[in-house]
């Protein structure tokens, strides 16, 4: 599993949190899949990057994160903490109700699965097919599990898989812990909504959804340590190596940057310029990639003549 890959699936969409309900109608679990182990201990001084931007009557703090990490990293205190307890509003990518969610798994079935007739193995050349089958083969998973997936679907379940497999959950994610300590007064609102995030996926040609899931499958345990790797520089507030790791990762697609990235980078930063409009306090908790590197958030904020000031 290449590195495009496993940062796309856990650091840009949170999407994949929600994949779950579909995947169990469509796979069973690996009974003896080998794994590599998450982090052994637990990360001390975690400070991962929160910004801040403010008027004279509204405050938005901006908390870059990982939508599903290992139990032992333990975040959420100092400023995080205090943005939260003045927060009227917490602002997530999509919209984390219970409802919405509950039908999260249903919207990516639909969306994700193939034509009847049709298989995600036929769609594949020979070539393709045995890159594919081998990696599921390494992971104990049937050749057939995926067979009525389009390839994005498939892509996804793979990686959700091996990460939870290896200690990463979604349970411990950013966004499930501020949802789980935010008290019952405090305002909910959105980024964007679960259609538009999967739409990036779905939309994409046939032939770059199975470029991608062929990566996602030559080598399915290589993107866990890739995925320890991304969550120390997250946890150390590392934010210029994490821009390095996307930029590696996008280089040999800049469309999938544009679609995943750049794009609703640059919608973020028109949410938050008129949500300034409205007095209040906002903590925003959106996927880490987002706000780092060229044509981060910060950057299309700059061109609106908006200053981002970094807390930690």
């Amino acid at each position: 599993m290449k590195l495009r890959s496993i940062l796309t699936a856990t650091a840009t969409s949170f999407a994949l949190l929600s994949a779950s309900p579909a995947l169990a109608d469509h796979h069973a679990e690996p009974e003896a899949a080998e794994t590599v182990e998450a982090p052994e201990a637990a990360v001390e001084a975690v400070t991962p990057a929160m910004w801040q931007v403010a008027d004279e009557d509204t405050t938005i703090y901006i908390l870059g994160t990982v939508h599903m990490l290992p139990s032992d990293v333990e975040w959420y205190a100092g400023d995080i903490k205090e943005a939260l307890d003045s927060a009227d509003t917490l602002v997530t990518e999509i919209d984390m109700t219970p409802e919405k969610m509950a039908a999260a798994g249903a919207l990516m079935g639909e969306l994700g699965t193939l034509p009847e007739g049709e298989t995600l193995r036929g769609l594949m050349s020979d070539e393709q097919r045995a890159t594919y089958e081998a990696g599921l083969a390494k992971l104990n998973i049937p050749a057939a599990a995926f067979d009525t997936m389009e390839p994005w679907f498939a892509s996804l379940a793979m990686t959700q898989i091996v990460a939870q497999a290896s200690g990463f959950t979604p349970e411990k994610g950013v966004e499930m812990v501020l949802e789980d300590k935010v008290g019952p007064d405090v305002g909910r609102a959105a980024l964007e909504t679960l259609e538009s995030q999967l739409a990036a996926f779905d939309e994409m040609p046939i032939e770059a959804q199975l470029a991608f899931l062929i990566e996602s499958t030559e080598d399915p345990l290589e993107g866990i340590e890739l995925l320890n790797k991304l969550v120390s520089l997250w946890a150390d507030g590392k934010v210029d190596e994490l821009a390095d790791l996307m930029n590696d990762s996008f280089e040999a697609n800049p469309i999938l940057a544009e679609r995943l990235l750049y794009n609703r980078n640059s919608a973020w930063a028109g949410w938050i310029e008129e949500r300034l409009d409205t007095p209040g306090t906002v903590l925003i908790a959106a996927g880490a990639l987002h706000f780092a590197g060229e044509k981060s958030v910060q950057d299309y904020l700059e061109e609106r003549g908006i200053e981002t000031e970094r807390l930690q």
